[in-house]
């Protein structure tokens, strides 16, 4: 581990410039299985020693929010903080969703406000108006999507400035080479990739067998079926000496892989401990050359079954 800043980049055109690894606040909430309140604010604290300050978080969080909210007390000053409009596009909801995310943590205003997934029976027109005013009123600095494909971010477009795009992406989901990697690179759109590790199948840890608990989200989420599990065993098997010749854990070289691909900005990598926040900080310090990419890619070639 070395005490050198994290490498950062710009976050769309002429944006913030934000580090290369950004704090993932999902599992905080509890939606990995639970996380104890004080765990999590030492996790956070841990992050933000490790260079994490860009942290992204959702109204959809569970706890999330809140728990951030403590841990960032007398610290926001220092943090590139997003969060994302989970519910409803409705005004009414937009008002009272932005309302309670800056109470719960504590600021008075987003440094990023994302729409947290397309919900076309609300116009889109009308959702960028109503965060366009957000905006205007200071309580949101930037406005991004998460779950947009190039259609729908290029109608967001047409009704405000869009800085960023936040799509799943990994080794074992590819889906975002085609759409909406390269539309985001051809317009100067910022991308902070979530899962980066395959919701913690390309770490090494778990067989394709393995069950996790009912109260872990995993359980039952409809992307990690028996192919992808399987194909995530594999990879981490083909994957894990290489990761290990370079001094690095499998989960840094999945994160470190996200991060070579030129129209990425940022890999979203959440944690439940101090110690998993400084490894995930440590594979942004690993930037792989053309030839690491090359022998990857020999390496895992028809293994990302996942959409």
């Amino acid at each position: 581990m070395t005490n050198s800043p994290l490498p950062t980049r710009i976050l769309g055109a002429d944006g913030p410039q934000v580090p290369v690894i950004c704090f993932g606040a999902w599992p905080l909430g509890g939606g990995m299985g639970p996380v104890d309140e004080q765990l999590g604010i030492r996790t956070v604290h841990a992050a933000l020693d490790a260079g994490l300050t860009f942290i992204d978080t959702a109204e959809m969080y569970r706890t999330s929010e809140s728990v951030l909210g403590k841990a960032l007390a007398g610290k926001r000053n220092d943090i590139f903080l997003a969060s994302k409009l989970s519910g409803d596009h409705s005004r009414e909801h937009i008002r009272a969703a932005i309302e309670n995310s800056l109470a719960q943590l504590g600021t008075d205003h987003l440094d990023l406000y994302q729409i947290h997934s397309p919900k076309p029976q609300w116009p889109i027109e009308d959702t960028m108006d109503e965060l366009v005013k957000l905006q205007d009123e200071g309580k949101v600095r930037h406005l991004g999507v998460s779950n947009f494909g190039a259609e729908a971010t290029g109608e967001a477009m047409q009704h405000g400035t869009i800085l960023s795009s936040q799509p799943h992406y990994s080794m074992l989901f590819r889906r975002a080479e085609t759409d909406p990697l390269p539309f985001c690179l051809e317009n100067g759109i910022g991308v902070m990739v979530y899962s980066p590790i395959g919701r913690g199948l390309l770490t090494g840890k778990y067989a394709a067998s393995h069950s996790f608990s009912a109260n872990d989200t995993r359980s039952s989420h409809p992307s990690l079926t028996a192919e992808v599990r399987s194909a995530g065993e594999e990879i981490c098997k083909r994957l894990t000496p290489f990761a290990q010749d370079h001094g690095f854990t499998m989960a840094q070289l999945a994160i470190a892989w996200t991060l070579a691909n030129p129209a990425v900005t940022s890999a979203i990598c959440g944690a439940k401990t101090p110690e998993q926040a400084v490894e995930n900080a440590e594979a942004g310090r690993w930037a792989l050359t053309d030839d690491d990419m090359v022998e990857i890619e020999t390496q895992i070639e028809g293994l990302s079954p996942g959409v």
